[in-house]
């Protein structure tokens, strides 16, 4: 299929959808939510227009991101069509790589836009986020290391789709920082990350081939599976342990789903195809976003209780 006709056949906003890969964002929404009701929990009201921003910045930044790594996955050849994950419209030859990082640009621009009146808001620490965001976001999967190529993945999604956009849209609300707010951040962060090696462990095969060094390669199969096994089971004992030293009443809500945890790791270890490790992957986002709404709604609960 040639890449003039794929996009005659398909409109722009359907290239677009399918490259931001919806079903991946929840991982830039998840942090905000769970953000947004801790610091209602400690303040007793939050600003609604600044948390909706703030959502918007981060999903843009998530579908930006998703997009310069479909284009650059496409152009080093580490995504051809016989790649088991889901559809890349790069490697597919649905759209040319210049075409998908215009569609990147756009995202990043977007959330440059919202964020300078963030910045206004919430002063030179949020414009440190921003641009710190903005750079990994484009490191991700560009310039001489890219990060998706190394066993520093996981680590970047602990580090800014957990720590730094939970704190960060905390300290938007409260202006501050509590170890709490940081203590929820590895949370998520954890969930993030174990969505993410989900993915390596995938591709591992595909990826060693191409010469990545993912943590899902460097670390073999039977641990790459120990450690995603790990990230699904850390955000609940940082949990219960963090609502144990706090004072005042407890929010456990989000342990109600620690069942579909451990379901899935169950599954991890059964997993044999491509397909199963693809349903793995979409399964994993959707706990750790239920995680984060469960734990929002038990924050304002708690607080108005």
């Amino acid at each position: 299929m040639s890449t003039s006709h794929a996009i005659t056949r398909r409109p722009f906003w359907n290239l677009f959808a399918i490259g931001c890969r919806p079903k991946t964002l929840t991982i830039a929404a998840s942090p905000i939510l769970a953000a947004g009701g801790l610091a209602f929990y400690d303040l007793g009201f939050i600003n609604p227009i600044i948390l909706g921003l703030t959502l918007i910045t981060a999903l843009a930044i998530q579908a930006g991101t998703n997009l310069y790594n479909d284009a650059a996955d496409g152009i080093s050849g580490n995504d051809t069509p016989a790649r088991l994950g889901p559809m890349r419209l790069t490697a597919m030859g649905y759209a040319t790589a210049g075409e998908v990082k215009r569609m990147a640009i756009l995202c990043f621009a977007l959330a440059a836009c919202i964020g300078l009146y963030l910045i206004y808001f919430g002063g030179w620490p949020v414009l440190l986020v921003g641009l710190l965001s903005l750079a990994s976001g484009y490191a991700y999967s560009n310039g001489p290391y890219p990060i998706s190529h190394s066993p520093l993945g996981e680590v970047f999604v602990i580090g800014f789709f957990g720590i730094i956009a939970v704190t960060g849209t905390y300290y938007l609300q409260t202006g501050t920082i509590t170890t709490h707010a940081i203590s929820l951040g590895l949370a998520i962060g954890f969930f993030g990350a174990a969505v993410l090696m989900v993915n390596n462990h995938r591709d591992r095969i595909e990826d060693e081939k191409s010469g990545r060094r993912t943590l899902a390669i460097v670390s073999g199969d039977s641990n790459s599976k120990r450690l995603l096994s790990l990230f699904l089971v850390l955000p609940f004992i940082l949990q219960v342990a963090s609502e144990l030293n706090a004072t005042g009443k407890t929010n456990m809500l989000p342990i109600i789903v620690f069942p579909f945890a451990a379901f899935l790791i169950y599954k991890i270890w059964k997993s044999k195809t491509g397909n199963d490790l693809n349903m793995l992957l979409i399964q994993t986002a959707k706990l750790q976003f239920a995680f984060s709404v469960l734990y929002a709604v038990g924050a304002i609960g708690v607080k108005l209780g």
